[in-house]
């Protein structure tokens, strides 16, 4: 086997399956007589290990691997798990997606789980994206609007994260997450304390959050890096969608594609409101916004602190004491 894999420390959030483990888990997957002539891990991802493995065939095909469960957050734990529950209901836009050719939960080959998945074709838009003129991008958020819609139309039995548990109120997904996260935080060494004081104010205004009464589809890592473009192509082309482990149940305006779009008006992601339509139109809904984007921030807290990003990190705690301040002088 030609193995390639990334140069990671011992510390590492991320540690990286050895030859013999890519070959036990190919060899589960796919039959004692498979063998692998080449495997190569992939960069870019911040969370499971994926590979591009080479197995013969016409197309190579994917295999991803989940942290050890005891690397795994209180927050967002199983992921890979959650990503499985979804695919059903992310059919609006199964075309667009990775199928699934094996799977394995039962810790019996290596102690994580993991899946293969088919290779999608097409160019990473993240690394191609930016090489087309900046009037021609529009396209590409114009298509993600439309497919962030269509996901958003999808209705859910509560709300919380898709593998659940559901919740009846939205606040009560809502608040328990960030209870988690505020857990998470602190096992890491990290202050929790900016984020329980973000959680005693939002608590005040439960009620707001629970106007949000129908629970929908939410990708919750929709963007340029989870996509796949078309080669070639004269403007940007949407082939493929990946990474939907983040799904939840909740309300549309709180999803990373809707996050972000809303980060640099007057750009070329202004296209992504004429194909998803307008939101945040009341002050109740601007007031649930605030609490959107503390959620993604402290998200995003760990994430710094697992790859040493303090600077970034520093920011972030800076930003969710300004929310915190603004929800208060509602």
């Amino acid at each position: 086997m030609d193995y390639e894999p990334i140069d990671r420390k011992p510390g590492e959030f991320q540690q990286p399956l050895t030859v013999a483990e890519i070959a036990a888990v190919t060899r589960a997957a796919f039959g004692e007589g498979t063998a692998v002539r080449s495997a190569a891990e992939l960069a870019g991802g911040y969370y499971n290990n994926t590979y591009r493995i080479d197995l013969g065939g016409d197309r190579p095909v994917v295999l991803r691997v989940a942290p050890k469960p005891a690397r795994q957050a209180k927050a967002d734990p199983e992921m890979m798990r959650n990503e499985h529950a979804s695919v059903p209901h992310l059919a609006p836009v199964a075309g667009l997606l990775p199928r699934t050719l094996a799977i394995d939960f039962t810790h019996q080959v290596i102690g994580r789980d993991y899946m293969f998945q088919t290779f999608l074709a097409g160019a990473p838009a993240e690394k191609v994206l930016t090489t087309y003129p900046e009037p021609v991008r529009g396209a590409f958020f114009h298509q993600l609007g439309d497919i962030t819609r269509a996901v958003h139309s999808v209705r859910g039995p509560g709300f919380g994260r898709v593998a659940g548990p559901v919740h009846e109120r939205w606040s009560d997904a809502l608040l328990t997450w960030f209870d988690r996260a505020a857990a998470d935080l602190t096992d890491a060494g990290l202050d929790a304390g900016d984020v329980t004081r973000l959680v005693e104010v939002a608590d005040r205004d439960r009620a707001v959050l629970d106007e949000i009464a129908e629970p929908r589809l939410l990708h919750g890592d929709l963007w340029v890096s989870n996509t796949m473009l078309a080669e070639g192509a004269p403007e940007p082309l949407i082939t493929g969608v990946f990474d939907c482990d983040r799904t939840w149940w909740g309300d549309p305006e709180a999803d990373w594609p809707i996050y972000l779009a809303l980060r640099k008006p007057g750009t070329e992601r202004d296209a992504f409101w004429k194909s998803y339509g307008q939101v945040g139109r009341t002050e109740n809904a601007r007031w649930r916004a605030l609490v959107y984007e503390a959620k993604h921030a402290t998200a995003l807290l760990l994430e710094f602190h697992r790859f040493g990003m303090d600077g970034e990190l520093a920011k972030t705690y800076g930003e969710i004491r300004d929310l915190t301040t603004r929800l208060a002088t509602r």
